[in-house]
């Protein structure tokens, strides 16, 4: 049985004044079934923790160099990030492979590097607008996940979050339909590549202005088991019915 998680990515936000608000989310959420994380900036990651420690709320960073250390200014190791406090990392989003041109196979190593260094990878796969119009949508996220995905993977060391790039901080949510149709293409792909018992294994998450008003419908798709949160994980108030709705599903 897959557990559900309801992941809060903080992206650019957030300084010391966030802690108190992390205090509350974790207040908010202490009755969850479901699997609560949040990813911080990395410079408050040490100080979340802290904050944290009592908690039922795991951290995670928001990416990582694919090398343990070197020459690498304004990097993040995998390491660093585990030796911060983190027990996860997101990896892959549409973000880091926009503005920072990375490619599947960085996302891969990157990936390698996090399970090696003990972290849980949430690795972000998702089409422009202009591939969803075009008919490619399936095309372009079986050919992410094919490239971004280590071999060996397995439901401890990799979930797997859709986010469709059109959809994210933009209000606009793809139909239950759309998400339906993905997220089963998601399974049938990784049944293909690591057998049923593996597969079966691996978390999906659907990400892209998630919220209070459409969790329901979301959560209610097969094969949905929780949610990659942008700016609705910032405030506790708008977070904890997200959960909530998740532990309902």
């Amino acid at each position: 049985m897959r557990r559900k998680l309801a992941a809060g990515n903080w992206k650019m936000n957030g300084t010391a004044a966030a802690l108190d608000e992390l205090a509350a989310l974790a207040e908010a959420t202490r009755e969850a079934r479901a699997e609560v994380l949040i990813c911080p900036p990395a410079t408050l990651l040490s100080r979340a923790a802290d904050r944290l420690s009592a908690s039922h709320v795991t951290l995670g960073g928001q990416d990582c160099h694919a090398a343990p250390s070197g020459a690498h200014t304004g990097d993040v190791s995998a390491e660093m990030l585990r030796d911060a406090g983190a027990s996860a990392v997101i990896l892959g989003h549409s973000e880091r492979r926009a503005d920072h041109g990375e490619t599947d196979a960085e996302v891969r190593a990157k990936a390698e590097a996090a399970i090696a260094a003990g972290l849980t990878t949430v690795i972000c796969v998702g089409e422009t607008l202009e591939e969803r119009e075009n008919g490619k949508t399936l095309d372009v996220v079986r050919s992410q996940l094919d490239g971004s995905l280590p071999d060996g993977s397995t439901g401890d060391t990799v979930v797997v979050a859709y986010e469709p790039v059109w959809a994210i901080g933009t209000g606009k949510v793809p139909t239950v339909a759309q998400i339906a149709e993905v997220h089963n293409d998601l399974r049938n792909s990784l049944i293909q590549r690591f057998g049923g018992e593996t597969a079966n294994a691996i978390r999906l998450l659907y990400g892209g202005s998630v919220k209070a008003s459409n969790a329901d419908d979301i959560f209610a798709v097969a094969h949905v088991d929780g949610a990659l949160v942008g700016g609705a994980s910032l405030k506790a108030a708008d977070f904890a019915p997200i959960t909530a709705a998740l532990d309902a599903s």
